[in-house]
């Protein structure tokens, strides 16, 4: 269950990155081609939306134990 929380947190904070990138609030990298892209926003929200959901069974399982 680790793993999964982990992996849950490591897409949630993916996926803010790239959603602020897309929205060009976040210009780090200067050169990166996500910047303004507002495919970016979508896609960093679907990846976050499933990092957070990953944390949520990672948690319900826990507790089922």
């Amino acid at each position: 269950m680790m793993m999964l929380r982990a992996a849950g947190m490591f897409l949630v904070a993916l996926g803010c990155i790239w959603a602020l990138q897309g929205a060009g609030i976040l210009n780090w990298p200067s050169d990166s081609f996500m910047l303004r892209d507002r495919g970016w926003i979508l896609r960093g929200g679907l990846a976050a939306l499933l990092g957070l959901a990953l944390i949520l069974i990672a948690g319900w399982r826990t507790r089922r134990r």
